[in-house]
């Protein structure tokens, strides 16, 4: 038995039409969706660590390269020269402590900045949850901190540093710091694809920031009356945290600011969800 098919139908008629909308909600993220994705998720963040450093003369030395030398050069400027206090702690160990989360949180937000603009091709040709490349982009930088967390032990048993057991709270304080890297790549992110000015803002914001965050000096250095003020940059807390558990009581958090911090870190986290998914749409045709 033959079947024919009439002039008047086309292929269209006998394929399921699927209608892709913007999921409602406050921050609207289909977490089924994405886990269907997950794929494509660890297939990105693994490209993104392939290609950190290739073609380079050193390779991942790179990420052992610059974090002691920034530590070397804090160390004898701000410890030698200025001899700003160090709470009777090394200040190799101090420093290269509050190095491992800015030096995450910097790269994240560069990387997940430009996430968008390096993947247009694959935007403007295939549906996937877009939010999907900044976060990618956040988590592939979690290789570096691990290569430099190793440093670090290897500073300590150096310097002679004890080893605590409030070490094994970093992994909340390392959560906090991809939070705040993640908001702020959001953000950064959807404002690139219609800004390309942003790639300079972030250049711009990234070295500033090493310098008014306490990465070469402690926080306490700041007059009490503005300690608060200057816990609302959110990387307060996470380095605060940092030294908390690798040195101990002596560097125990300003808590009322570590709270104002941890409040910024949701707040920027919260309205990045919020902004990215409200300006998704329009990616692949401004892009």
């Amino acid at each position: 038995m033959s079947v024919t098919i009439s002039d008047s139908y086309t292929i269209s008629d006998f394929i399921p039409e699927r209608i892709i909308r913007p999921r409602r909600g406050l921050i609207g993220i289909d977490f089924k969706e994405l886990w269907i994705y997950r794929e494509l998720f660890w297939f990105l963040a693994w490209r993104d660590i392939l290609v950190l450093y290739k073609q380079t003369a050193i390779g991942i030395a790179w990420a052992v390269f610059q974090p002691v030398v920034t530590m070397v050069v804090f160390t004898l400027i701000f410890g030698n020269l200025a001899k700003l206090p160090s709470n009777n702690a090394s200040y190799a160990v101090m420093t290269f402590a509050a190095l491992l989360p800015w030096q995450f949180f910097s790269n994240a937000i560069t990387k997940s900045s430009n996430s968008l603009i390096s993947s247009q091709n694959l935007i403007t040709k295939v549906y996937f949850p877009r939010i999907i490349l900044p976060a990618s982009a956040t988590i592939s930088g979690a290789v570096d901190f691990m290569i430099s967390f190793v440093v670090l032990i290897g500073i300590m048993v150096w310097c002679k540093a004890p080893f605590r057991l409030s070490m094994f709270l970093l992994p909340l304080f390392f959560l906090f710091a991809f939070f705040a890297a993640f908001g702020a790549g959001l953000w950064l992110g959807a404002l690139n694809v219609k800004y390309r000015d942003v790639n300079y803002v972030v250049t711009f914001l990234v070295r500033l920031g090493m310098y008014i965050s306490p990465v070469g000096f402690i926080s306490s250095v700041i007059p009490q009356r503005w300690r608060f003020v200057y816990s609302l940059n959110p990387m307060v807390g996470v380095i605060d945290g940092f030294r908390w558990c690798i040195l101990g009581e002596q560097f125990k958090p300003y808590w009322p600011g570590f709270w104002a911090s941890f409040t910024m870190v949701l707040m920027i986290l919260v309205t990045g969800i919020c902004f990215f998914r409200s300006t998704e749409k329009n990616f692949a045709d401004v892009i």
